[in-house]
């Protein structure tokens, strides 16, 4: 992936090439930036840049045998971990699936990762074998290129397995580098966080969004600034506007808050019943969207701005929910789904976490109504 080919950053990529120009490459970095800012492509870019044996300036060539490698993702000299299913497994049972991830789009989620390689119930994870087999791969010679790079896609998922690769990250092999690719600071390890000079990246702007929207979609200028207008900087979910219209976790969403404020359980029940086999990578994407929804609800609710990053349907019926739920209503509801979202993470029974969830939120709804 050539840096010209990663969306905006214009002033990000300009400053790692001339890190890289200058010689002043630091062995450990961490990528830190949210979801769907393109990341993991700026990531590889850098890479590819780095391995590159033609005659580069402002960009990679393009053209020689090692960045033809780099853009198939083969190159031996690079190397890619990233959460996973399967406790004995390591990333090298799952490269083909990763390749064609990473060339359908590499701005994805973990949740869509995941579900592509058959997680379903599973949460993912960088396990005690991926570490060892980091280790070993880093040790070797490099094959064809001056470095060996290795990218790690969410290193949150490491946990305390982390403490295995201190040393290497400390003391890395001769021309060995490190490219950690992050979301959440918090979930990694401050041992690691001391080891890599952070580069923070932020969020896309809507221009950014609108001019890589066009190039890859069928849109208008029209189309695509509204779609970047609701994507919030995140490109991939600019992408799954586009992709899919309808947004499933936002009826989903809605579905819930309606039969929980009914609360009977006639249909409180089958409704949990059927999202408990969502899978817990489902279900915490589920949680985020409806934090999501929470957030925007709070600023039409504060301000009557109805300029909101929310779909037509979304919109509507925030605007009705204001003559329903009042704000602290809605804090009490976030932090609900903040502590759901702890429980999923920690493989809680989900029939029994969500059942007990609907019944909190239904006391949560029917508050304003009794006090009135």
């Amino acid at each position: 992936m050539l840096f010209n080919e990663v969306i905006g950053h214009v002033n990000l990529k300009a400053e790692l090439i001339e890190m890289i120009k200058t010689e002043r490459v630091p062995h450990a970095q961490l990528f830190l930036g949210p979801a769907g800012c393109g990341k993991l492509a700026i990531a590889i870019a850098f890479a590819q840049y780095v391995l590159c044996i033609g005659d580069k300036k402002e960009e990679a060539c393009g053209e020689c045998s090692s960045c033809s490698k780099v853009q198939k993702l083969i190159h031996p000299d690079l190397h890619f971990s990233f959460p996973f299913i399967g406790s004995k497994n390591t990333s090298n049972n799952f490269m083909e699936e990763w390749r064609l991830a990473i060339k359908e789009n590499p701005y994805m989620n973990a949740n869509q990762w995941l579900q592509s390689i058959g997680a379903e119930n599973k949460q993912g994870n960088i396990n005690k074998d991926e570490c060892l087999n980091i280790i070993r791969k880093l040790s070797l010679k490099s094959f064809e290129s001056e470095y060996k790079v290795l990218v790690m896609w969410l290193p949150e998922y490491l946990g305390k397995e982390g403490n295995r690769l201190l040393k290497l990250i400390e003391e890395p092999p001769e021309n060995t580098l490190f490219i950690l690719v992050a979301e959440n600071q918090e979930l990694i390890l401050n041992t690691i966080l001391s080891r890599c000079q952070i580069v923070k990246i932020n969020q896309l702007n809507d221009e950014d969004i609108v001019e890589g929207i066009m190039k890859r979609e069928n849109l208008n200028l029209e189309q695509a600034k509204s779609v970047a207008h609701l994507a919030s900087g995140n490109f991939n979910e600019a992408l799954q506007f586009v992709q899919n219209k309808e947004n499933d976790n936002a009826k989903l969403f809605l579905e819930w808050m309606r039969i929980c404020y009914k609360g009977q359980g006639t249909e409180m029940v089958p409704w949990v019943e059927t999202f408990a086999g969502a899978g817990r990578e489902n279900q915490k994407h589920f949680l985020r969207y409806a934090l999501h929804f929470l957030r925007e609800y709070m600023l039409v609710k504060l301000t009557g701005n109805e300029n909101l990053r929310l779909q037509d349907q979304e919109l509507k019926t925030a605007l009705n929910l204001t003559k329903v739920i009042e704000l602290d209503q809605i804090q009490e509801i976030s932090k609900l789904f903040d502590d759901c979202y702890y429980h999923v993470e920690r493989n809680a029974n989900p029939k029994v976490l969500f059942l007990d969830a609907s019944i909190e939120l239904n006391r949560i709804l029917k508050t304003k109504k009794q006090v009135a």
